[in-house]
């Protein structure tokens, strides 16, 4: 990709949009557009609640909660698309249950549990914590462009890098078996989740880039449908559930814990600048501004429509919520960048939402296939976390902010007995690795001399291009920064790989 109007902030992309943001698409080509967009983005949306339902031993409600994260994610889809009121950015964005609160979600269903809490005390917590940690990234929306000295790329890359690092644990588990299984390291096992990585790693060796766009979701039901061949599969509880789900606010009621939500609200302040850099490459690819008022204004709006959406999300019984970054390189595919589309996947994912078969059968997903593609979606995002922080540079001062910060974090997750002696409230708070890494950077890189190279030469309104580069877990986003009075720009092919939050 090439900026053909520096001056105006505008880049078109190679090819021409076959239907521009506001074209209104015949229903058939926009169906068939919309399609696309979701078989991209399904296993990210539900990835996260089978990962937490699994680890949470919350069994028997999985499948209400994948119906539940599907239900909202077109909701937040159609916001999205929409924008009503203030709430939105306009653009054909697609909004998912995010990664990136993984680790601090997973630990404050732990807190939970570890005093002998029930699967609905947990939810209870988790909802009722995540609605209001919501409220930290709605604030934040509206002075995201002051607060560039304290959440900044060092800050950003290390808490990333602490969001995968912190989850390899679970994926490996996953690929032994998961947690409690009689064969865990069995080698039925392990070949099942190389399989799933093999087919991943083999995908994206061609040309192709709808074989990388998918390959995670084909690489997920060849290692399921080989799993079903090998009877590991279990589908006699398909019958059991009811026909419909029907959303039911706050079914499990509402509860509230700060050891949980201090972690959960500071990943509230990371995902906005990954939101922000989605919503700069998908104004590239659809040819919208990436300066001035209106993109200022569709941050803002955006960002705004990410908090209220995982607002919504623990209303109606689901994890928080984030734009995602997969269908930017569907747009780039079809040459669709019609927002009408996005009313489109939003009906789509509202409807596979209200039938529980669906979470049903991925609940029956044996674990090793899962952990075969969470591994690379894990390490996915510790990686983008390092080229954040490649980008901002390893000098002396970064180089002891990130190694004190992760340090600290992985140190207490490898040794949660250094704790020990803290009063339980503190050691609830400080034994989750990002609450102890993100205070670490924040306050290392407030308390540190900056290096002279490192003097703010960007006005405000650039603090939101410079998010780009902070983008966790997108591999297809713009590299659109300014070093030395020169502007560059990149727009890399859609990855497989291409899971974000």
């Amino acid at each position: 990709m090439t900026a053909t109007d520096t001056s105006s902030g505008s880049a078109a992309p190679q090819q021409d949009l076959i239907y521009g943001l506001d074209d209104r698409p015949a229903p058939l080509p926009a169906l068939f557009a919309a399609l696309q967009h979701v078989l991209a983005s399904f296993v990210g949306v539900i990835t996260p609640t089978l990962i937490v339902g699994s680890a949470l031993g919350l069994g028997a409600y999985v499948p209400y909660l994948v119906s539940m994260a599907l239900f909202v994610s077109g909701l937040g889809t159609f916001v999205q698309a929409k924008r009503i009121g203030p709430i939105g950015s306009g653009l054909l964005c697609l909004q998912g249950t995010s990664f990136g609160f993984l680790s601090a979600i997973l630990s404050a269903g732990f807190i939970v549990k570890a005093r002998g809490g029930s699967p609905e005390e947990i939810l209870a917590t988790l909802f009722g914590v995540s609605f209001c940690a919501a409220f930290v990234e709605i604030a934040f929306s509206q002075c995201i462009n002051k607060l560039r000295r304290v959440i900044t790329p060092v800050v950003t890359g290390t808490i990333i890098c602490l969001m995968g690092l912190s989850l390899i644990k679970v994926a490996m588990t996953d690929i032994a078996g998961g947690y409690g299984a009689p064969d865990l390291g069995a080698l039925p096992n392990l070949a099942l989740a190389g399989l799933v990585i093999g087919i991943i790693v083999l995908l994206n060796r061609f040309p192709w880039p709808v074989l990388r766009l998918s390959a995670v979701i084909v690489a997920l039901s060849v290692g399921y449908a080989v799993a079903l061949a090998m009877g590991k599969v279990d589908l006699s509880g398909l019958a059991e559930l009811p026909l419909v789900s029907v959303p039911q606010p706050f079914r499990f009621g509402f509860a509230f814990d700060w050891m949980a939500f201090i972690p959960i609200a500071v990943i509230f302040l990371i995902t906005p600048l990954e939101t922000a850099g989605d919503l700069t490459a998908n104004s590239m690819i659809s040819r919208q501004p990436v300066r001035g008022p209106l993109y200022m204004r569709r941050i803002k709006s955006g960002i705004l429509a990410d908090g209220c959406a995982s607002a919504t999300a623990a209303v109606f019984n689901s994890l928080p919520m984030t734009t995602f970054s997969q269908n930017n390189g569907v747009i780039q595919l079809t040459g669709v960048a019609s927002r009408h589309v996005g009313f489109y996947i939003a009906g789509l994912l509202i409807l596979l939402g209200l039938f529980p078969v669906v979470g049903g059968v991925l609940q029956a997903m044996p674990k090793p296939v899962l952990g075969g593609a969470t591994l690379i979606m894990f390490g996915t995002v510790a990686i983008a976390g390092i080229k954040i922080l490649a980008e901002a540079g390893l000098h002396r001062r970064n180089m002891l902010i990130v190694s004190i910060s992760l340090g600290l974090g992985l140190g207490v997750a490898g040794v949660p007995e250094v704790l020990s002696a803290m009063p339980d409230v503190l050691k609830n708070i400080f034994g989750s690795p990002i609450t102890i890494g993100a205070f670490s950077a924040i306050l290392l890189n407030l308390f540190l001399p900056r290096e002279p190279s490192e003097a703010d030469v960007f006005d405000p309104e650039e603090l939101i291009e410079d998010a780009v580069g902070t983008n966790t877990l997108s591999v297809n986003i713009p590299d659109y920064r300014e070093h030395d009075g020169h502007r560059r720009d990149a727009m890399p092919q859609p990855a497989g790989v291409d899971f974000k939050g």
